[in-house]
């Protein structure tokens, strides 16, 4: 029988797949404090529900006060103060990041989502800020005690996410000391952030996703007033780990970063940052959705003997851990693609238009995996997967979020799609799997790729799903083989 038991834990898992894996030693102990005590805490809050909002303070005074179980604090800080974001600017590398970010997110996949929306603040404040916004607000955001401050990264409007040059409303007026934001966000993530990049129209801006700028929003104005307003918090299928609310901008006060008319590639430099950590939060929750049904699946009898002992269900932990490897693969290739091409501005090298390719391949794949994965352990456990007590259902539930957020599928496939046309990034990436793949495979898979490029335009979008699945299926799997 193959040994599953490194499904248990995901340092051992990194270790096994990772060469350049570094600090071991602060790995080490995050994961044992979640083993000993975050565990238990994360269950107690997924337990207790959604957050609340307590908009108004005694004396009638607006407030918006995110209301969690006060043992929240102890996880989202601890994650601060180890260095999930100040690792990243301090140290000039992301792996610290994203190696956290997998170990945290075997335990609760959620509880990710500030980090990494506060990576996403913090980064385009460090490239684009001008010093006189760096030294007011990046300290904050990098600090290493529970006083940090953390971001949020808002651009979707009610009309949507993915449609930025149509959906996105919120008008930006130059004023004497900044500018001044009205409109509303429909889906923000980390609601209640004392800090947030916010997508917004200059008056006079050009329609379509050219005229979009990225601003700083703070959550106080200069004089102690709230600078946003929090109109209410969603009550959502998936993770309970992070507020999600609905915001308004009332002439809020707000800073651009970088130039008007480069916001779009700012705001696509910050989703990219998402993808890769939803590729990283994907694979961490298949893992532990498996350790789950491994779990059971050793202690469970049927027939006579342990359930994984049946030859159907050891086949299909066998092949479900060949999709991990894959699947991790893939993820941490974007990982190292964008820890080369983080700091880049437009134009963009080759080097980049590659990690774009890859970054849409691996949301796209993990996301799917992950919940296809979660899907099956609930199976795995029979009737008790579905029962809440049990805990099983919770990952499903947890990997529901991960094909829609920063981009659905649909637009993975899409943006995927775009980048191979017009900048042959496919190209690259069929170089860089030569070196790991039969000269045939690759030759076979570029071929395919080529030909559905030449197809009319409306046919090359409506069968484009069944090439990409297969194109991130083959780059996994690929990857798998050289990484082992």
């Amino acid at each position: 029988m193959s040994d599953f038991s490194w499904l248990r834990s995901p340092l051992s898992f990194l270790q096994a797949r990772l060469l350049d894996l570094t600090h071991i030693d602060l790995l080490v102990a995050e994961e044992a404090w979640w083993r000993g005590e975050g565990v238990a805490i994360s269950g107690d809050i997924d337990r207790a529900g959604t957050p609340w909002l307590r908009m108004f303070d005694r004396d009638g005074q607006r407030v918006d006060e995110i209301l969690y179980p006060r043992e929240y604090q102890t996880i989202l800080k601890r994650g601060y103060r180890a260095g999930v974001i100040w690792r990243a600017l301090e140290e000039k590398s992301l792996i610290p990041t994203y190696s956290l970010m997998h170990v945290i997110s075997f335990h609760d996949p959620g509880v990710c989502c500030p980090y990494t929306v506060s990576l996403g603040t913090a980064v385009p404040l460090a490239k684009y800020g001008s010093a006189e916004l760096q030294g007011r607000f990046l300290p904050q955001l990098l600090r290493k005690d529970d006083s940090v401050w953390q971001g949020a990264t808002w651009m979707t409007e009610i009309k949507g996410g993915s449609d930025l040059g149509a959906a996105v409303e919120t008008s930006a007026r130059s004023a004497g000391d900044g500018w001044r934001l009205t409109g509303e966000k429909y889906f923000t993530s980390n609601a209640g952030a004392e800090l947030a990049v916010v997508a917004a129209r200059p008056e006079g801006a050009a329609r379509g996703v050219r005229g979009a700028a990225l601003f700083l929003v703070p959550r106080v104005r200069g004089n102690g007033e709230l600078n946003y307003f929090v109109r209410r918090l969603k009550d959502k299928i998936a993770t309970r780990s992070v507020p999600t609310g609905e915001v308004e901008l009332k002439e809020s006060e707000g800073y651009l970063l970088g130039s008007a008319d480069s916001g779009i590639y700012m705001i696509l430099e910050v989703l990219n940052l998402s993808r890769v950590a939803n590729s990283v939060v994907s694979v961490a929750l298949a893992q532990r959705a498996m350790a789950g049904a491994l779990s059971y699946a050793e202690k469970r009898r049927a027939f006579g003997k342990k359930i994984l002992e049946h030859p159907l269900l050891l086949r299909q932990f066998e092949e479900r851990m060949k999709g991990l490897r894959s699947a991790f693969a893939l993820a941490w290739e974007s990982v190292h693609l964008l820890n080369e091409v983080w700091m880049e501005r437009s134009p963009y090298s080759e080097r980049y238009q590659l990690f774009r390719l890859v970054a849409h391949l691996a949301k796209y794949w993990t996301a799917e995996f992950a919940v296809d994965t979660a899907k099956w352990a609930i199976e795995v456990h029979g009737g008790l997967g579905v029962l809440a007590e049990y805990g099983a259902e919770r990952w499903l539930r947890e990997a529901m979020i991960l094909a829609i957020w920063e981009g659905t599928s649909h637009r993975q496939i899409l943006d995927g799609m775009e980048v191979m046309e017009r900048k042959r990034a496919h190209k690259l990436l069929f170089g860089r799997l030569e070196e790991h793949a039969l000269s045939k495979e690759v030759e076979e898979m570029e071929a395919e790729v080529e030909q559905h490029l030449r197809l009319p335009v409306e046919e090359r979008e409506a069968l484009a799903e069944p090439m990409f699945r297969k194109l991130a299926i083959f780059t996994a799997e690929t990857l798998s083989r050289a990484s082992r």
